[in-house]
């Protein structure tokens, strides 16, 4: 396993950049500027009572606003439980730990903790294991 040696504790910079922004993602400022052309220029053909379309674009803004502060939520939580995660296996160095990984079970003392990318690693006998393989960790009993 490939560990990053230019990543930090605490850092999800490597994380946050994978998430690249593409050309069909709409920002509210994107969003509100279509808004306002659209208010200016109004269609030929709509409703005679502009209070129908007015409404539906208020609507339409609440929705954008919703999905738009969601995925922020989503960002957070995310930068939220790697740091929980990295600092979980801070606290197991020097402890007994049992991980699986491709149906082999090893129980060992954590050596080190490192990091993948913003994900945690724990290293056992020399070998490093993700922090979902663990099944078990308990007190040095050496």
């Amino acid at each position: 396993m490939e560990i990053s040696q230019n990543f930090t504790i605490g850092s999800t910079n490597q994380v946050q950049t994978a998430a690249k922004k593409s050309n069909s993602d709409m920002n509210m400022d994107d969003f509100l500027k279509i808004l306002a052309a659209s208010l200016q220029m109004p269609s030929m053909g709509g409703s005679e009572g502009g209070s129908d379309s007015s409404m539906d674009y208020m609507s339409q803004m609440i929705q954008f606003s919703t999905i738009e502060q969601l995925q922020d939520l989503s960002e957070s939580l995310t930068t939220t439980m790697l740091m929980t995660q990295q600092q979980q296996a801070l606290s197991m160095i020097g402890k007994e730990a049992t991980v699986v990984q491709d149906g082999e079970r090893v129980t060992g003392i954590v050596e080190k903790a490192k990091f993948l990318n913003g994900y945690a690693t724990l290293q056992i006998n020399g070998k490093d294991y993700y922090m979902s393989s663990v099944m078990e960790v308990g007190a040095n009993t050496q």
